[in-house]
């Protein structure tokens, strides 16, 4: 499956995931979360979770276990934007593993589909 962003094609697998890590910015991940995942704006709030699992994976050099990343989330956003009630509100189809990571360009976890 390929993506068109900005006149360049993005490779992505068939669940949607960015093939070539190197390829995401900003714009592929508008483009992912609308026509992958069913999310027509990318809020400040959906930008906060993307952008703490991106720093989180080139951190650790892998994609966060949810458990793990809900310590960096109460760390830097409070208790109350630290819930899988919080993060599916905001990326309903598969939450922090499936849909924040795959809009952030993120490779898919093992066990992942």
């Amino acid at each position: 499956m390929d993506i068109e962003v900005n006149g360049a094609t993005i490779e992505l697998s068939e669940a949607g995931w960015i093939m070539n890590l190197d390829e995401w910015t900003e714009d592929v991940a508008v483009k992912i979360a609308a026509d992958i995942e069913g999310i027509d704006e990318l809020t400040e709030e959906h930008w906060d979770l993307i952008n703490l699992s991106r720093e989180a994976f080139y951190e650790n050099n892998q994609v966060s276990e949810p458990r793990k990343f809900m310590k960096l989330m109460k760390a830097k956003f409070g208790k109350d934007r630290s819930t899988n009630k919080y993060i599916f509100s905001l990326f309903p189809k598969g939450g922090l593993i499936k849909s924040a990571n795959k809009i952030g360009g993120l490779p898919r976890p093992k066990g992942c589909s």
